[in-house]
């Protein structure tokens, strides 16, 4: 609508800017929709959500908008072999460190971060290990594990 100004989200307008880029109407309701699910939405469904508060932001936008929220660390991109690309925020409240669980069968998407602590003492030592061995300064990992959930294993 014209005339009409979206409240800002504090620090992503400066983000955008640091980059050298601008804030604006459609980068504003993806950020918006992202930050508002704990779902992994494909662009397809980043699109549907934002298409109902701005109709007149396309699918292509929505697409290299999330190119764009993915160069720029904002946003991170995961396949998980499903064909169709998922994304999520990497700040915000919303966005605590977790791994994945992902059944092959009905493809569903298990997040968790309640780490056991054979799994912290192996990526500890794993990180370490390959900035070594690559004199390379890790940040941070993506982990996923593929397998069958319990209601697809007790389907077998």
């Amino acid at each position: 609508m014209p005339g009409r100004r979206r409240m800002m989200s504090p620090g992503w307008g400066g983000k955008f800017r640091g980059c050298g880029y601008r804030m604006t109407v459609p980068r504003q309701a993806i950020m918006d929709v992202l930050s508002g699910t704990d779902k992994h939405l494909s662009a397809e469904d980043i699109y549907m959500k934002v298409h109902k508060m701005s109709p007149d932001v396309g699918l292509t936008t929505v697409y290299r908008t999330l190119e764009l929220l993915t160069q720029m660390g904002l946003v991170v991109k995961f396949d998980f072999g499903d064909g169709r690309a998922r994304y999520e925020l990497t700040e915000g409240p919303k966005s605590e460190h977790h791994h994945h669980l992902i059944c092959a069968s009905c493809k569903r998407i298990i997040e968790y971060t309640d780490f056991i602590d054979e799994e912290m003492e192996f990526l500890k030592r794993a990180e370490k290990g390959l900035s070594k061995k690559y004199n390379f300064d890790i940040k941070n990992h993506i982990i996923q594990f593929y397998g069958l959930c319990d209601k697809c294993k007790n389907k077998k």
